[in-house]
């Protein structure tokens, strides 16, 4: 027992439902009608996944949070600004140290929105502006639905099948889905923060499935030969020195701007973080057959960013002014519960 307390001091549990998924993917692999079913499921789930999110998150409460303009402005520059310029940097890696497969899912990793429940949950660990890391969560979540796919298009291309009909679909399986559920909030707004954590399980077990069609397709597909552990060990490396950047990026601004310590905070922690839960089914309507790779860096950095900004927000109480940059990843704490869904 002391060994699995000591592995879940380093691991999401939810990442290792997720990594379990995937090899029995690998093991047993959908195929044929049963790949059919699946893949429809997946499809189904996706729209119910991002209806969900639209019946969450408070309009309200994200005009309200408008007062603090310039933090959720240095918030939204970080995601989608300065995280793809650095995916787009790179592309010299590429083929030498990544594969053309896997630089596409680098760079979408970029391109993705950032947290909401993560960096609600490590604000208030860092004793942060709660209420703005809840408003620029929500700011990035509405804005990623749109977004995320039109970048994924402009900068990503031709490699992940992009087109105008493929656009449309992409509309019609997220944005549609979130719209509607912003809508219909006003009606069953109070139903889903009732049954917050039944719906947080349905969550959950859809991206599961999600992640399942995404992987058997791959397997089917043979891209595993793109991933040797080599590749990956490289991925890693350079995830790890991207979300470095973003921490003191995001930690210099906050200091020229002159933010309070409470926003110095929310930028830190939100402007550094991607969403694995909005993420993963994006991933799987843009990238089609090919999602398996896709997801892969973004699984990796969700991990890292969870293990190191956790540390840093338990740490940063204790010592409010140390720069980001002298607070390494060692020894980091177990994250915050429920992370992985945001």
């Amino acid at each position: 027992m002391s060994v699995v307390r000591a592995l879940t001091r380093f691991l999401d549990p939810y990442i290792v439902l997720l990594l379990g998924t995937v090899g029995l993917a690998a093991l047993l692999p959908a195929t044929g009608g049963a790949a059919t079913a699946v893949d429809g499921a997946a499809t189904g789930l996706i729209g119910l996944l991002f209806f969900l999110y639209g019946a969450r998150l408070s309009t309200r409460e994200a005009l309200e949070g408008l007062r603090q303009w310039r933090l959720h402005l240095a918030v939204l520059a970080a995601t989608f600004a300065a995280f793809p310029l650095l995916g787009l940097a790179a592309r010299g890696l590429v083929p030498w140290l990544v594969t053309d497969e896997l630089y596409d899912g680098l760079l979408f990793l970029c391109l993705v929105p950032s947290t909401v429940q993560s960096s609600i949950a490590l604000t208030s660990l860092a004793r942060g502006n709660v209420p703005a890391a809840i408003a620029a969560g929500s700011f990035s979540s509405v804005l990623g639905v749109l977004l995320t796919p039109l970048l994924a298009a402009a900068l990503i291309g031709g490699s992940g099948g992009f087109s105008a009909d493929s656009l449309l679909g992409i509309g019609g399986q997220l944005l549609a889905p979130f719209l509607l559920g912003q809508v219909l909030r006003r009606w069953i707004g109070d139903f889903v923060r009732r049954h917050r954590r039944v719906l947080s399980l349905v969550d959950r077990g859809s991206i599961l499935v999600v992640v399942y069609a995404a992987f058997s397709a791959g397997m089917t597909a043979g891209v595993w030969q793109e991933a040797s552990w080599r590749r990956l060990l490289a991925l890693f490396c350079v995830e790890a020195l991207m979300l470095a950047a973003m921490l003191l990026l995001t930690w210099w601004t906050a200091r020229r701007l002159r933010f309070s310590r409470a926003d110095r905070v929310v930028l830190v922690l939100a402007g550094s973080q991607k969403s694995l839960a909005a993420g993963l089914p994006m991933a799987s309507v843009i990238f089609g057959g090919q999602a398996a790779l896709a997801v892969l860096p973004l699984m990796m950095f969700h991990q890292t960013q969870l293990i190191v900004c956790a540390y840093l927000a338990r740490r940063w109480p204790a010592d409010p002014d140390a720069p980001v940059a002298a607070a390494g990843p060692g020894a980091p704490p177990s994250p915050p519960g429920g992370s992985a869904g945001s």
